[in-house]
């Protein structure tokens, strides 16, 4: 008698296949498209397809608001974490939001950057054409990976970018104000 069985989840770990699974899959789909709207195309230019959001107008502010544009695409690096896109889409993603936070702390140059580039928006896709392919996936799921590592890479960037900002700004300060 074979008494050899396939390994059954953990109790209280869900699937991909489970209904759960499914709920939680597309509430983040719902939450991660809303927030890439908010943030890179809530406005429309009257007369044109061009769209501009949340990030863009943040991002006038000089010094903290390109900062707080990458803290708030944040969001969007952690739903992806959460909903187990693997490393090389979140690595894409958090490149993306890096790229537009540094040209973005460029005076009138980042902020056009930022208008055309849409980083959260470009992020919103990949984790969406991730969960896509999560929904065609009909073989079992791969073994967990670890996210500490990248989890806190994910965290720590957007606190060294401010630092070097502040930093940027007191070295210009002191040297106008000598």
């Amino acid at each position: 008698m074979n008494t050899s069985r396939r390994p059954s989840p953990a109790a209280g770990a869900s699937t991909p296949h489970d209904p759960e699974h499914a709920r939680r899959r597309a509430a983040a789909r719902q939450r991660v498209a809303r927030l890439a709207q908010w943030l890179d195309g809530l406005i429309a230019i009257p007369g044109t397809r061009l769209r501009f959001g949340i990030d863009s107008l943040i991002g006038l502010i000089p010094g903290v608001g390109d900062v707080a544009g990458m803290l708030l695409g944040g969001v969007i690096l952690v739903e992806g974490l959460r909903a187990g896109a693997p490393n090389h889409v979140v690595v894409r993603m958090l490149s993306n939001t890096l790229l537009d936070g540094l040209v973005g702390a460029v005076p009138l140059l980042g902020d056009l950057f930022d208008f055309a580039f849409r980083s959260n928006a470009r992020n919103a896709r990949l984790l969406l054409d991730h969960l896509d392919g999560q929904e065609r996936q009909a073989q079992a799921p791969a073994a967990p990976v670890r996210r500490g590592p990248l989890l806190l890479l994910v965290l720590l960037v957007p606190l060294v970018v401010l630092s070097l900002a502040i930093y940027g700004m007191v070295a210009v300060f002191q040297h106008l104000y000598r």
